[in-house]
Formats: structure tokens, sequence, C-alpha cells
């Protein structure tokens, strides 16, 4: 017969990314909601007033193939963004993959979001092995000579912000955690808000005037509410004229 429990269950800490396999061993395991969200609050924001949305390609989780003698070697950044270059590869086929000996044009942008399985290797302290794949940082740094590296940490909520300067990374101190871009007219700087019912920081895109690019749902909840009020402000006008012997209805 069943009797419920008298003591609450204790609570069970939930396995992170950090704590599972990954079938892939050279993953350091399975990927988390923030690695998933991020990156789309990311796509969502980046509304840069001198690129249409044609002449731009972001992606998430995707495969950067770079070196033409080793066609198996690629890196994946949680988020990067390509300027000059069409969403599709061709009419109506999207991208597999980003092969930049064919599309010739590196990422202007690339953000990690550090997990403690990759940490090591987005902020440049580990070496490759003989014989083996540069690291992330040198193809980031070296190969594709990516202008603006961004590095964000969940945990910590650190932002850091490294600019490619005479080919070489150098981190820049940020007395606020914003990167202003200029070649996008956009800067990248950590926003506080609730963004998928999870209220924390968030890295999102803002613009000149220091106002955050809205997403598509605030959009969204933006016009609903001015529809909202222009139609109470109506109603509240049609109201007035009544009590003055008006019938609104005629002006209709």
């Amino acid at each position: 017969m069943y009797a419920p429990e008298s003591q609450p269950l204790p609570t069970v800490a939930l396995p992170t990314m950090d704590d599972l396999p990954s079938e892939n061993p050279e993953d350091s395991g399975l990927p988390d909601l923030f690695h998933i969200w991020q990156p789309r609050l990311l796509d969502n924001t980046c509304h840069p007033p001198n690129y249409s949305w044609e002449q731009m390609f972001s992606a998430t989780d995707f495969n950067i193939y770079y070196d033409l003698h080793h066609l198996n070697w690629y890196k994946r950044p949680d988020w990067f963004l390509v300027i000059g270059m069409p969403r599709l590869h061709k009419p109506n086929e999207l991208r597999s993959s980003y092969v930049i000996w064919q599309e010739k044009i590196s990422p202007l942008v690339v953000v990690e979001l550090l997990s403690e399985g990759t940490e090591d290797e987005d902020l440049g302290q580990t070496t490759s092995a003989v014989n083996r794949p540069p690291t992330k940082w040198s193809v980031y740094e070296q190969i594709l000579k990516v202008p603006y590296y961004l590095v964000f940490s969940d945990r910590t909520n650190q932002l850091r912000f490294f600019r490619l300067v005479r080919n070489r990374y150098s981190e820049q101190i940020l007395t606020t955690p914003r990167v202003w871009i200029p070649e996008l007219k956009l800067g990248l700087g950590l926003w506080v808000g609730d963004y998928v019912d999870c209220d924390r920081p968030w890295l999102r895109w803002y613009d000149a005037d220091d106002n955050w690019i809205p997403t598509s749902e605030e959009n969204v909840q933006r016009e609903r509410l001015e529809k909202e009020a222009a139609l109470a402000k109506s109603a509240l006008l049609a109201e007035k004229l009544r009590e003055m012997g008006i019938d609104p209805d005629r002006f209709l």
C-alpha cells in the first residue's frame, strides 16, 4: 500500500555538460540550455543598420573548415558572424558547413561561451600536439584572423574581449561590460533581464544610442501594447463625446 513520504526528498544536483561524456571523445560533453539560448539571443538582436539580413551569415555550433590540406580539421564556435556573405550558399540551398578557402571571408566576430571542459582552450592556455590540429585560439588568431573575439562565462558572468592587434590577440580592459564594433555600428554588452523566462545576465546587441536591440518577441509585444493603448484612448474619447451629447459613431 502506498504511503506518502513524511519528509521531502533531498535535492539532487543535476549533472552538467561537463559531468556527462559525449559519444564524440573530442567533445567536452552535452550542451546545456545556456549554450542553446544565448546564441539565439545574439542572432535575434543582431540588426546592424548598415547591413541587411541577406548580407550577413551567422551560425551556432557550426563547423568552420580552415585548412585545405587537412580537410577533416575544423573549429566549431559557439557563435560567429560573417559580414558581406549571403545567408544561403546558393539560391534555396542552406549551408552545411563554412569552408574558408571557398568563401574567402573570415568571421568578423566570434563568441565562445565558457565551460569547464573548454575554458583553457578558449582562453589560449593550451598547446597543440605534433601532427594534431592547432588550438582554437591559434586558428582564430593566426589562420582566420578574427578581429573581435569575445569570451563569456555564465558561471561568473564575466565578459572578456580580445582584439586582433598586429596579428596577435590583445585583451582589452573593459570598464563596463560592453564592446563597440564600428564595422557593424553596433555593440555587444551584458544585459540583465528576462529572456526565455530566465532573469539573468545575457549577452546581446545594442545600438549607437546605447539602446538594447529588441528581439522579435519584444517587438510583437510592443506593437500589441501600442495597439491596446490606442484603442483605450479611442474608447475614452468616445465616452467624453457621449457625455457632451455627441454621437462618436457619426465620425466613423
